[in-house]
């Protein structure tokens, strides 16, 4: 039995006994005025008064504990661990050296294909492997609640490297619970020193900085320690503020003539204490601190006021939230400023990156239609990787679509060739540019261009250079 099972018992037994007092007052007071009574009883008017005042004070009473201890149980009702409140309160008595989250990262898919009792079940298994699992490793006293969603809280105080094995050793041994495929991720954070609620919060960036590896970073360290992540959080905060981004340019080739006159832009943020802090790291930072629209104004604005310094042969194309993108003051501030500035807008070129497709597709597609009529170009990156690309091709014309790179990777892979080339072909007939990342080699290289592709990029075509390098090459 889980701890957190054995207090809720623990309490509702002690709300019991609460409720059953008063029952036992009103037994005693008819008891005594029983006795009281020489012959028959008798109740007048003060004494019926009296015992319907009790018997309704006692009745009252005992709905008001009944409806507070449904209203402020201790538990989740789904995984029988610890619910958020409860969690957090007990964290402030506890003080854990270390907190971890471990999420169920496919919960979202299973919940359109199983049933709510199945992933009920399925989230109630894990509860338990988890409090097992623990126990099996000599640490008995483990806090493990529920956050939000799919969303395990465990709190202790035991060597983080320790619980990192743990966590590891049960996602090998649960890929598949209760005949359904589960996919885990963990975070850890050491020496929360009491900040438990943004300790949590410092988990959920480390998970979402936890993305697939589509580049050439070194993957996101699982465990963190908080007062680190929380001086980075200021660093970031700060950056923002001053507008201190640093840029880098990877050029992309054209194949037609072997020249370069586009170059993709990746961003870093400058930081004074911190090593210049990387987008997997301030990216859902930002995004927790309701910052997007600021970072991506702040991009946006500094790319413009670097077209006037360079050849106007030379493109820009850059990543930009589709939150951005849908904020109308995002849209009127930008407007404006492209008019203000007086430059060639089609020299910018906006990257799209969404796994789902938007709610309200008709709206986003006018979003679209009214950048484009502003004389910016439109392109989606990572085109292949999820559904809701072709989606999106499907009711709009973009200007240029970027593959995803398992595409150029397994190029030796003869279905990804035959895919790649079939959508080479679509874009061709739709006169949309197409652009292939991460081409490190010639034997690539040729492949891609035999394939008609328009733009290679990566370490085969050449490295990327700083914004000073870029304005000196090209002023």
């Amino acid at each position: 039995m889980l701890d957190s099972q054995k207090e809720e018992r623990g309490r509702r037994f002690s709300l019991a006994l609460r409720a059953g007092l008063p029952i036992l007052i009103l037994v005693f007071l008819v008891f005594y005025s029983t006795l009281d009574h020489d012959s028959t009883l008798t109740i007048g008017l003060k004494d019926g008064v009296l015992l319907a005042a009790i018997t309704f004070i006692a009745i009252y009473y005992i709905y008001f504990l009944m409806n507070l201890s449904v209203q402020e149980t201790f538990l989740d009702q789904t995984t029988q661990g610890f619910n958020k409140k409860t969690f957090v309160r007990k964290l402030q008595e506890y003080k854990p050296k270390s907190l971890a989250c471990l999420s169920v990262e496919n919960l979202s898919l299973l919940s359109e294909n199983y049933s709510s009792d199945q992933i009920d079940n399925l989230l109630y298994t894990v509860s338990r492997k988890l409090n097992l699992i623990f126990k099996q490793n000599g640490l008995d006293k483990v806090l493990i609640g529920r956050g939000r969603g799919s969303e395990f809280l465990i709190a202790l105080n035991d060597n983080y490297t320790h619980i990192e094995t743990i966590l590891e050793t049960l996602i090998e041994e649960n890929s598949r619970i209760n005949d359904i495929d589960v996919e885990f991720k963990f975070a850890i954070i050491t020496h929360p020193n009491g900040d438990f609620k943004k300790a949590i919060l410092q988990l959920r960036d480390i998970l979402a900085s936890q993305t697939e590896d589509d580049n050439q970073e070194k993957s996101t360290p699982k465990i963190k320690d908080a007062q680190e992540l929380s001086g980075i959080e200021k660093d970031v905060i700060a950056t923002i503020q001053k507008k201190k981004l640093l840029l880098s340019f990877r050029p992309l080739m054209n194949t037609s003539n072997h020249t370069i006159d586009t170059y993709e832009i990746s961003v870093k943020l400058e930081s004074e204490a911190h090593k210049d802090i990387l987008p997997r790291v301030f990216l859902p930072i930002i995004n927790r601190l309701g910052l997007g629209r600021e970072y991506d104004f702040t991009l946006i604005t500094h790319v413009i006021d670097l077209l006037p310094l360079v050849d106007e042969t030379i493109s820009f194309t850059f990543n930009l939230s589709p939150f951005s993108l849908r904020d109308s003051s995002f849209q009127a501030k930008l407007f404006a400023y492209l008019e203000e500035k007086k430059i060639d807008p089609s020299r910018l070129i906006i990257q799209l990156y969404e796994r789902k497709t938007h709610h309200d597709l008709s709206g986003y597609l006018k979003t679209l239609k009214s950048f484009r009529s502003h004389g910016l170009r439109i392109c989606i990156d990572n085109f292949g990787s999820s559904n809701a690309s072709m989606e999106y091709m499907k009711h709009f014309k973009f200007d240029m679509i970027q593959f995803d790179r398992s595409y150029v990777t397994n190029l030796e892979d003869e279905t990804t060739y035959a895919m790649l080339h079939s959508l080479i072909n679509m874009a061709k007939e739709l006169k949309v540019q197409t652009v292939a990342k991460w081409v490190d080699n010639e034997l690539q290289e040729n492949k891609l261009k035999a394939l008609g592709i328009n733009y290679i990029q990566g370490f085969g075509v050449s490295k990327s250079i700083n914004e000073e390098t870029l304005i000196n090459r090209y002023n």
